[in-house]
């Protein structure tokens, strides 16, 4: 019987990069636009402070499949000194149902939901975009800024959350890091207002950005809502905006257009593409000075791809820890 392969965080951070899990999620991001995807749209359980996602997948023809349970609780480092986000994944081999590998899927979540910004900043921003906003300085906005960092030629770039010291120590690290200018702002219209490209990080259930502050060919990375009643942008600036989004079954629930669709103000037909079918050329992607906005909910599939491609550079290099679970 083959062994179970134990990879822990700290071994899965010297086995990949974000210039790989690009790669990896725009590969992801293109094998389900060609239907050779299958994956449920992922499912939720409800708690009194949280939920946990449940998220399989299997890519045919690249024959991986694996399964990420993942949980959202908003209070936990306030009360249990335990992060907001956790996730555990394992890789199962379509073959036997064998499970090859079970391996911490915190970081990978962190990792992949940052690429598949820069994905979409890749093929709908303007190709000269220098300028970013963020509003949240979380852990995943410190992802999304290492993605758009590949993927654009950042001059500057203004950080926006509400704790002043958090909002001013993410402006100070990534200023030391990255060598161009993150200016902490007090405002979410001063972080968003004259820049080419934004990203949305928080939990917020109130819009917080106006549409009368987005300028004209701004290219917006709605990340922040992945549950139903999530909403960071105004409805009147989604209905003024080119809409791309990952998958119109968990968009429609749980997305950035969530809101507006359960309201009955948006419909299918008001969705531009999936982000996917720009990828493959299917949809044309930006066409002018219009605002587009991608509207991301996490895939299963993201999870896969970048998840095997740290499995085999692990069997490659001998890391982790073997088991077996029947034994």
């Amino acid at each position: 019987m083959p062994d179970t392969i134990l990879l822990k965080q700290n071994e899965i951070k010297g086995l990949t990069d974000m210039k790989k899990v690009l790669d990896s999620v725009e590969n992801a991001f293109a094998a389900y636009a060609k239907r050779q995807v299958q994956m449920p749209a992922k499912k939720y359980l409800f708690f009194p402070e949280g939920d946990l996602r449940i998220m399989p997948c299997y890519v045919r023809g690249q024959e991986e499949a694996a399964v990420k349970c993942v949980n959202v609780h908003p209070q936990n480092p306030i009360k249990h000194e335990l992060p907001t986000v956790m996730a555990i994944i394992e890789l199962v081999d379509p073959e036997t149902g064998f499970p090859l590998a079970v391996m911490d899927g915190t970081w990978v979540t962190d990792m992949r939901t940052g690429a598949s910004a820069g994905v979409a900043t890749k093929y709908l921003a303007r190709r000269d975009s220098d300028t970013l906003g963020i509003i949240g300085a979380g852990r995943q906005a410190c992802t999304q800024l290492m993605a758009m960092n590949e993927v654009m030629k950042i001059e500057k770039a203004k950080v926006y959350c509400r704790t002043c010291s958090t909002r001013s120590n993410f402006a100070k690290n990534a200023t030391e890091t990255y060598g161009f200018e993150v200016e902490a702002v007090d405002s979410p219209q001063k972080a968003v207002q004259d820049v080419d490209v934004i990203v949305t990080t928080t939990p917020s259930r109130k819009p917080l950005i106006k549409a009368d502050w987005i300028s004209p060919g701004t290219h917006i990375n709605a990340m922040g809502a992945d549950a139903p009643s999530k909403q960071e942008l105004e409805t009147s600036l989604l209905q003024e905006s080119k809409i791309i989004i990952d998958s119109w079954e968990q968009a429609k629930h749980s997305g950035e257009i969530n809101v507006p669709v359960s309201q009955g103000v948006l419909k299918r037909k008001d969705i531009h593409a999936k982000l996917g079918e720009i990828i493959i050329g299917k949809k044309v992607g930006r066409e002018r000075d219009e605002i587009t906005i991608f509207d991301s909910t996490g895939l299963a599939v993201q999870d896969a791809v970048t998840a095997w491609q740290i499995y085999r550079t692990a069997l490659e290099k001998g890391v982790g820890t073997k088991f077996n679970f029947q034994g």
